[in-house]
């Protein structure tokens, strides 16, 4: 196997790069960043821009599997500049990636897409699986649905596309558990509005093998890429302060204030998906970290 990933700068995709060199699979990565580019046997980097529809072909030189993570930061500001930025760089990405797989008339053995839990509606009742009803209420499932609908088009190009709906991914180096863990630690942690609001997480490991697991099995269609035990946000938040010793007793802090203060991307600490991990389950996937104390235990502890 020879694999090309995008997006692979970001913190799954150096993730997966470390987990796949360990298995002696060598890869090729694109980022858009001139001075990230590597040039090794096992690593080779090579210089794309989506925005401007640039790619350099060379990075499918004898590439079977590719592992699309492209996208910009939903973190940032949502000024309408930067929603753009997010919602083009999905898209085009994908969009890029397929014209040159056209013009190549290159047939991969398997394509392994991101998607996000986003697409779902936001609920503190359902539980969504992947044929759940999908809706754009907001920018995230506006963006989300877009992502996977351009991600389907690489079909024609491969013998199995997935896609893996991300949820919370836990790793100290970064997302949201590297920004909840200093206020813990200064026993100022705590949850957000009525802190029922449930998170669908899966440990960067686990996340990282499932992506592997797919190309390996040749999954196709579209898979919760999820721990198959989620927890509410109060509850979270708690486990987290449990992994310091740190008790967590302040207040909620009201949702009026977190909409005041973020606006619409307020959804991203309001946001309540419940979403179910069965399908991977019944596809023999084994997570080596099933539950949230275990996770939290073995990231804090490798970085403490």
């Amino acid at each position: 196997m020879k694999l090309l990933v995008t997006g692979a700068t970001g913190l799954i995709g150096k993730n997966i790069i470390a987990m796949a060199r360990k298995q002696n699979i060598t890869v090729h990565f694109l980022t858009s960043k001139k001075q990230k580019l590597i040039y090794s046997d096992a690593l080779k980097g090579f210089y794309w821009n989506p925005e401007k529809g640039e790619i350099d072909g060379r990075c499918f030189e004898g590439v079977d599997t590719l592992i699309h993570l492209a996208g910009a930061s939903i973190s940032k500001p949502w000024t309408p500049d930067n929603k753009k930025e997010i919602f083009d760089s999905r898209v085009n990405s994908s969009r890029l990636l397929g014209k040159e797989l056209y013009q190549q008339k290159i047939k991969m053995k398997s394509i392994v897409c991101a998607g996000a839990i986003g697409i779902y509606p936001n609920s503190l009742d359902d539980v969504y699986d992947e044929n759940s009803r999908l809706e754009q209420e907001n920018f995230l499932q506006k963006v989300s649905l877009a992502w996977e609908k351009e991600s389907n088009t690489l079909k024609d190009y491969t013998k199995h596309l997935s896609i893996l709906r991300i949820g919370l991914v836990l790793d100290k180096a970064g997302g949201l558990l590297s920004q909840l863990t200093l206020p813990i630690k200064l026993f100022s942690g705590t949850a957000f509005a009525s802190g029922k609001q449930w998170q669908s997480w899966i440990h960067i490991k686990d996340l990282s093998r499932l992506f592997l697991t797919a190309i390996y099995q040749g999954w196709e269609g579209t898979y919760n890429a999820v721990a198959p035990n989620p927890v509410s946000q109060r509850s979270f938040v708690k486990a987290i302060g449990k992994a310091f010793g740190r008790p967590v007793f302040l207040p909620n802090i009201p949702a009026f204030f977190i909409k005041m203060a973020l606006g619409e991307r307020s959804i991203l600490i309001l946001g309540s998906q419940k979403v179910s991990a069965e399908l991977i389950l019944s596809k023999g996937f084994v997570f080596q970290f099933p539950f949230l104390p275990e996770a939290l235990k073995e990231i804090f502890d490798k970085n403490e």
